[in-house]
């Protein structure tokens, strides 16, 4: 019965598996799982102990019997013994009836020869061709056994003679009682087995509830953010298990996200701001080509001049933003690289370019060795020397681009000049995007070279500085970390 039970709810968890059924949450999944891992451990457990117990119960109740009726037949075997002797109604004599009732709450019944009921059970037991052949064996302790029904119960029975044809008495044993006993037991472990599944799933359902209370959230965060587009969204980052981590990464991603598209925006609105001053300027010149004829041969030169210029100008800035942009989506592999030969090759071009005197001061090896990107590393320290020739282009001295190694085995890169230097004031924003000193409006530049310094600087692991320089001038560079820092 309790195997029928059994096989009936591991249909239904089939039946369940073949529905088409919605996707189900993660909370929803882990009480799921919870419950039917309790359920499956409780049922095994439950059915073996059902069937141990059941085996015992069964096996206790068949050797009590059996010896009932071994003590019987050693009774009526040893002791000439007779039907009346088992039927004995004196209250202050326990015969050998009483003997029979004690151990197993036997029935007893008496036949007498031809096997005749003497005394009847209770209730009645049946007598067939067995138990009366039984009654009239000479030999004493024959027995037959079976089972038989009797009243409303099924009962184990055993006829034992009594020798010479005197009769036989039958004892029976109900197995009705026992049957009850294990269905009542098997009813008990079923609600058992259920009352457990039902706590498993409040049980997985709450713990459920407190592992993904944070993922959903998260996912909720995750959601709001991609349907609105708004990145400045509140992550929660509680725990420092897998779902914190995971919670401070993305609000980490978001923040960078966020850095991301502000410094796009204000690019492209300092970069509209600068672009229309030139596009202004050349707009005006244009027009007047029109009337280009009538205007004397100075202003004519003058006018192709402030073309040039402007245009050059222009040129420069897009360079520039395109550098910009291009420091910031830089995909160049990064490898090891020697600043004294980036020096010497910046050095030679500035040199061409410019006309001027640039030197290099490396150390005897030729300075120390980095990890990082050549051509952005050149980029930046070609932007300092043109940065300097720009701010002293009427100056002697030479530019000197000094190389060293810092205390951690990293790099700095200075690149000193005679200019005008650096105002108190300008020195906290001569690295912003776009930003030009009083004194430096009247020159050509667009305020975004020393802006790449400072984000090649710091994609490396480094930062970009700028001082003035004793004696007059300034002193601008920045700093690399040593190898292992830098792919750490």
């Amino acid at each position: 019965m309790f195997r029928g039970r059994l096989s009936a709810v591991l249909a239904r968890f089939r039946v369940r598996r073949w529905l088409r059924l919605p996707p189900a949450s993660l909370r929803t999944t882990f009480a799921v799982s919870f419950a039917a891992v309790a359920a499956a451990v409780t049922l095994l457990v439950g059915f073996l102990s059902y069937d141990a117990a059941a085996r015992l119960v069964r096996v206790d109740q068949q050797t009590v019997f059996d010896g009932v009726v071994q003590d019987l037949r050693q009774q009526v075997v040893q002791n000439s013994l007779n039907s009346q002797d088992f039927t004995t109604t004196d209250p202050d004599h326990d015969g050998p009836r009483d003997e029979l009732f004690r151990p197993a709450r036997t029935d007893v019944q008496i036949l007498g020869p031809a096997g005749r009921v003497a005394d009847k059970g209770n209730p009645e037991l049946p007598v067939g061709e067995r138990e009366r052949s039984v009654a009239n064996a000479r030999e004493a302790g024959v027995t037959v056994r079976g089972n038989a029904e009797a009243g409303d119960g099924q009962y184990r029975l055993a006829t034992v003679s009594l020798g010479d044809g005197r009769g036989a008495v039958q004892v029976a044993q109900e197995l009705s009682d026992t049957e009850d006993l294990l269905q009542t037991l098997q009813q008990r472990t079923l609600l058992f087995a259920l009352a457990v599944v039902l706590a498993a799933g409040i049980v997985g359902w709450w713990l459920a509830r407190r592992i993904t209370e944070r993922l959903v959230r998260l996912t909720g965060v995750a959601e709001d953010v991609a349907r609105t587009g708004i990145l400045d969204a509140r992550v929660p980052v509680a725990g420092r298990d897998e779902v914190g981590r995971l919670g401070r990464s993305f609000d980490r991603m978001l923040g960078r996200l966020a850095r991301s598209e502000e410094d796009q925006r204000r690019l492209v609105q300092d970069a509209g701001h600068e672009l229309r001053t030139p596009l202004t300027s050349l707009r005006t010149n244009i027009s007047l080509l029109r009337r280009i004829e009538e205007l004397p041969p100075a202003a004519r030169d003058e006018l192709v001049a402030d073309l040039a210029q402007e245009s050059l100008e222009l040129t420069d800035l897009v360079n520039e933003l395109v550098d910009l942009a291009a420091g910031q989506q830089d995909d160049e592999p990064p490898e090891e690289v020697a600043l004294g030969d980036i020096a010497q090759d910046v050095a030679a071009l500035a040199r061409r370019r410019t006309g001027r005197t640039v030197t290099v001061s490396a150390g005897p090896s030729g300075g120390p060795v980095v990890f990082g990107r050549p051509a952005a590393l050149q980029r930046a320290l070609s932007n300092l020397v043109e940065n300097a020739a720009k701010f002293d282009r009427d100056g002697t001295a030479p530019i000197e681009i000094v190389v060293t190694a810092d205390a951690r085995g990293g790099g700095r890169v200075e690149v000193r000049d005679r200019g005008p230097g650096i105002a108190d004031s300008d020195l906290a924003h001569v690295f912003d995007r776009f930003y030009r000193a009083a004194d430096a409006r009247s020159l050509p530049g667009s305020g975004l070279g020393l802006s790449i310094v400072q984000d090649v600087a710091t994609a490396h692991g480094g930062r970009a500085f700028a001082s003035p320089r004793e004696g007059g001038g300034a002193t601008i560079g920045f700093t690399v970390p040593p190898p292992d820092a830098s792919r750490d």
